[in-house]
């Protein structure tokens, strides 16, 4: 969740790196008692997100510059929009003008590019979900982002659930399906039944093992359409279903139409461009 402290603490670290002793190009150029009048326009359609962060910005450089009209995040927009007014001391303004764009055009290319895999699969009751495969020290702020685009967020980091890999498997020993299912029914066990327990596999013949030890979800990674479908056949509600690996916009729509409960896409976070928005003076 993003929280206030969190975009306090982001924001700060991002000034710091923008102007580490002063906007010298403002302090010197710009009298100390001059105004501007800005808009934040939109040069290409999309959804806004980060809204929270931009407000945030200028509070920073300097509480008297104000913000009006500014979109709600989730907020779709059309080219040539104005996404909020920023108005104040000009130096303020000019100062924050690029830490604030880079927020807004970070955040609200992941809402768009979320909005449309969701809309991609709205026909279905597949949920698109995001992954760790985010900026790091910024991953509040871009899985924020996903949700504004219709997303849902997976878990946030490695402390909220439990996800076993292949590489989990093999260090507990489980080397065919009878170890397997005991190591997973030991590691449920020991997590207690209010933890989530997440397994991934890659092959069909791996899932009947799994599901023998009662997991919460299982994550069935670069699956065939085909597979997938008979997966989520054998499975039969008894998990989760997720799919996950090389999803993109092509090709989510038929992984969706197989049943799967849940489709996560890294391409949501890393793959995102930043949407084109600008900051004009009135």
């Amino acid at each position: 969740m993003l929280t206030k402290a969190h975009i306090e603490s982001v924001v700060r670290g991002a000034l710091a790196e923008d102007a580490p002793w002063g906007d010298i190009t403002s302090e010197l150029a710009i009298p100390e008692t001059a105004t501007l009048a800005t808009r934040l326009v939109a040069r290409e359609p999309g959804v806004f997100a980060g809204g929270d962060v931009v407000a945030e910005t200028f509070r920073q450089v300097d509480e008297r510059v104000q913000l009006a009209d500014l979109l709600a995040d989730g907020t779709r927009f059309a080219a040539g929009d104005t996404l909020a007014r920023i108005e104040g001391p000009a130096r303020g303004v000019l100062t924050g003008e690029r830490v604030a764009l880079n927020f807004a055009q970070r955040m609200s290319g992941i809402a768009t590019l979320t909005s449309e895999f969701v809309d991609a699969v709205a026909h279905t009751s597949a949920r698109i979900a995001d992954t760790r495969k985010t900026t790091p020290g910024l991953r509040a702020l871009e899985k924020h982002a996903v949700r504004a685009g219709g997303g849902s967020n997976h878990r946030f980091g490695l402390s909220d659930a439990i996800m076993i890999k292949d590489n989990h498997l093999a260090a507990l020993g489980a080397i065919d399906d009878a170890t397997t299912t005991a190591a997973l029914r030991r590691l449920r066990a020991e997590a207690g039944h209010t933890v989530s327990i997440i397994v991934e596999i890659d092959r069909l013949d791996q899932l009947d093992a799994v599901l023998e030890a009662g997991p919460t979800g299982v994550l069935l990674d670069n699956f065939s359409t085909d597979d997938l479908s008979l997966a989520v056949a054998r499975v039969a509600g008894r998990a989760v279903t997720e799919a996950s690996g090389g999803v993109h916009l092509g090709s989510v729509a038929a992984i969706a139409e197989t049943g799967v409960d849940v489709i996560a896409v890294g391409l949501l976070t890393h793959g995102a461009r930043a949407l084109d928005l600008g900051l004009d003076a009135e």
